[in-house]
């Protein structure tokens, strides 16, 4: 998917509209002891009828997350694209 590096977007700190820079936002590392880890862990172990994590179903694709920082101010907010995308942001000069 193709965006351009610069967008003219509305700034809720200077509240007009200013040109912001657009960065991709990269996936943070996942915490190995969150509970919902330890819990999918524990049905990996293969106590009980099915192990989880055999799915089948073709996934959807995710929504791209990108980071405007706005030229004047330089504060930054987060922005979704709209619709699903197999493909990752890819920015046009």
């Amino acid at each position: 998917m193709k965006f351009p590096k610069e967008i003219n977007a509305y700034c809720p700190y200077c509240k007009s509209h200013k040109l912001h820079k657009v960065k991709a936002v990269s996936k943070g590392r996942a915490r190995t002891m969150a509970e919902g880890n330890r819990a999918h862990n524990r049905s990996l172990r293969g106590h009980g009828s099915k192990r989880a994590g055999e799915k089948t179903v073709k996934k959807q694709g995710k929504r791209q997350k990108i980071v405007l920082q706005c030229n004047e101010c330089k504060k930054k907010q987060e922005r979704i694209v709209g619709g699903r995308t197999t493909k990752k942001i890819e920015f046009k000069s």
